[in-house]
């Protein structure tokens, strides 16, 4: 278990948790991540355990934002995705929290201040709604090592984490 904490660019808000499972191995290119999360085409996040987050800074400041899975389908079959925690000030997303999984929250690696482990491969996930210029499979020289999905593998972040107990 480790004891993270992190805050968004501007300083406004600060937290913490504890996370089982703190390296930052797989990027999600699914339009949603790469929509709110930045310029690189994708987003990493790692894990941690709700009931030990505390936000020790600007928590009656943090906000939230939940995407709609599919916008294409009628808006009476939409169906909404985790909520997106981030600072209104600064616009740094800090965290998302899905209702689907309440034990868990899923920090974006960017916000995290305590030093992360390297992970030895990279694990590219909704490969299926990457851009073409960020898609990896793209990229002349890429390591193919790299595990690639069109969506998700069949392991979690959490057992990716226990297959993988060395690191």
């Amino acid at each position: 278990m480790k004891h993270l904490h992190g805050s968004c660019h501007c300083g406004a808000v600060e937290f913490e948790f504890d996370s089982s499972a703190p390296v930052p191995f797989m990027r999600c290119y699914c339009s949603i991540c790469r929509k709110t999360s930045g310029g690189g085409g994708y987003t990493i996040n790692i894990m941690g355990m709700s009931d030990t987050l505390q936000v020790t800074k600007g928590k009656d400041t943090v906000r939230s934002y939940r995407a709609v899975k599919n916008k294409s389908v009628p808006k009476s079959e939409q169906v909404l995705c985790q909520n997106r925690y981030f600072c209104p000030t600064c616009a740094s997303y800090l965290w998302a929290h899905s209702e689907e999984w309440p034990e868990w929250i899923y920090p974006y690696a960017s916000a995290i201040d305590t030093e992360l482990p390297v992970p030895k491969q990279m694990t590219s996930i909704m490969l299926e709604n990457a851009v073409e210029w960020a898609d990896p499979r793209n990229i002349p020289g890429r390591d193919t090592g790299n595990e690639m999905f069109d969506e998700y593998p069949s392991y979690s972040l959490e057992q990716w984490h226990k297959d993988h107990s060395d690191i």
